[in-house]
């Protein structure tokens, strides 16, 4: 195999960027070993929280479950690649396994953070907690966001040099697809199980990238590239401002492929009934759903606190009523309601009892909803998913635009963590299903107020929606799956 490292689409990297890159992956050999020649057995386990919903079996480690007697479907079966850092590549990679079980295959769930002996498990680890520091620092100061955080997520990575000591980094990560049988398609929802399953030798993987900013950091050659815009299609296909001014060797058209978004197979299906009823719900002034959800490490809690204290006093009159999902976080909503007088008053808490998450979501399509709900969950699966479950039946998803800046519900984007995180407010406000980023209180207060007062904004968002639907704006993930597994129809023809 080609070291990825030296070139990257017939770009040479300078011998220096190669060192470096060498280095990188010698500094985690030394802290973290190097595994390469472990044999690690897997085990299949049905998902126990969304199993049910969207058809998962986790592929584990055999300390992590007893033996089990699943075996991989080796012809309706597919990879879904991912790893746990904040919720956003979590929840695509949902999107993926329930267009795939709507497709009538199997998703089998690999989190690459989630074998803890692992040499893979732990470089991931440690550059998932600098990450999360790094979002938390960036929003408690403005100075380390400004000549840091913004910098590194704008430029930092999307320069090829810093793929090229990603690629070194991931042959630390193969290991764990030695016994995965190599015929199966992998999706991967993040680069690294995408870098990880080319260098162990899987011979068909979706590189499914998320981002709206094309940057270097998602590369994974041999993988097949697929992007949600047309935006993105065109600043990878030319590797736009990945080295500086050089114009560079473009990716090859057969490695790269626009899908649409990448939504669940629940939410796209449903598009025009949910749209309906919002738009009922505003003409029959209904107190207007708001939901707020808190992903990764609690960012950006002061702006929320704002929106709470806000809607508090149209919840109390039935002009609005708010849903607040703080992920697995449980301590964001306990500093909530320590911040907020009269939170705890008007709030429901429906904690880590999932049959009554997903009774309340059911309930809500078609009935009557007032006041505040919270929600925590302590399974990561649950935690993320209740989000989906909500979306259904909320009027206006409240969040920065990161990856739920593509799903298919009126959005009122507040500020965003990282600079590559505006575009996809960009996006969603030129097709007309979210606001601008709105990158302060009082800009946020204000569209607020204009859902509220006006029948306008939703309404307009609600038809931009169900135009979208029609052109297949929102049927990406479904297009991700075909595009798996015809690669595998393609390579079995040759």
């Amino acid at each position: 195999m080609k070291e990825k490292s030296r070139e990257i689409f017939g770009n040479k990297m300078p011998q220096k960027v190669y060192r470096k890159a060498v280095k990188s992956k010698k500094k985690f050999q030394k802290k973290f070993g190097d595994d390469s020649k472990t044999d690690y057995p897997v085990v299949l386990k049905e998902n126990a929280h969304i199993g049910d919903a969207l058809g998962v079996v986790d592929v584990l480690l055999p300390e992590q479950k007893e033996a089990s007697k699943l075996e991989f479907d080796k012809e309706k079966g597919i990879i879904v690649g991912n790893i746990r850092m904040g919720f956003g590549h979590y929840r695509i990679s949902m999107a993926i396994a329930s267009a795939a079980k709507s497709m009538g295959y199997t998703p089998y769930w690999m989190d690459l953070n989630s074998y803890p002996r692992t040499t893979c498990t732990k470089v991931i680890g440690a550059q998932n907690d600098l990450y999360s520091l790094g979002s938390r620092l960036s929003g408690k100061s403005k100075l380390f966001n400004k000549l840091v955080w913004e910098p590194m997520n704008y430029e930092g990575f999307r320069k090829l040099s810093y793929n090229a000591s990603d690629q070194k980094n991931a042959e630390l990560m193969a290991p764990v697809y030695w016994n995965v049988p190599k015929e199966i398609p992998v999706v991967a929802t993040h680069v690294w199980p995408a870098q990880a399953a080319i260098h162990a030798g899987m011979k068909y993987v979706v590189n499914a990238i998320l981002d709206n900013w094309p940057m270097a950091l998602h590369l994974s050659e041999g993988s097949l590239h697929t992007v949600q815009t047309h935006y993105a299609y065109q600043g990878y296909r030319i590797l736009n401002g990945m080295q500086g001014k050089d114009v560079l060797n473009p990716m090859p058209e057969k490695d790269l492929v626009y899908t649409g978004h990448y939504i669940d197979h629940e939410l796209v299906s449903n598009i025009e009934a949910d749209c309906k009823t919002r738009i009922h719900r505003k003409q029959e002034k209904k107190p207007m759903r708001f939901l707020l959800t808190i992903g990764g490490a609690g960012a950006q809690r002061e702006i929320f606190a704002a929106i709470i204290r806000y809607l508090l006093p149209a919840i109390r009159e039935d002009r609005a009523a708010l849903y607040v999902n703080v992920g697995d976080y449980r301590n964001v909503w306990e500093e909530l309601l320590r911040e907020i007088p009269g939170l705890k008053n008007a709030a429901t808490e429906h904690f880590d009892d999932w049959e009554n998450t997903k009774q309340f979501a059911e309930a809500a399509l078609d009935g009557e909803v007032t006041g505040v709900h919270g929600f925590y969950h302590k399974n990561i699966f649950e935690a993320v998913y209740c989000t989906n479950l909500l979306m259904r039946s909320c009027d206006v998803l409240v969040t920065k635009p990161s990856e739920l800046a593509f799903y298919p519900v009126p959005k009122l984007f507040i500020k965003r963590v990282g600079g590559h995180e505006q575009w996809g407010a960009i996006h969603s406000a030129e097709i007309g299903d979210g606001t601008l980023e709105c990158r302060d209180i009082p800009h946020t207060l204000q569209m607020l107020e204009l859902f509220q007062s006006s029948d306008h904004l939703l309404t307009d968002m609600c038809e931009a929606i169900m135009e979208n639907k029609k052109q297949g704006i929102y049927d990406g993930a479904y297009r991700v799956v075909e595009l798996a597994m015809g690669l595998r129809k393609g390579g079995e023809g040759q």
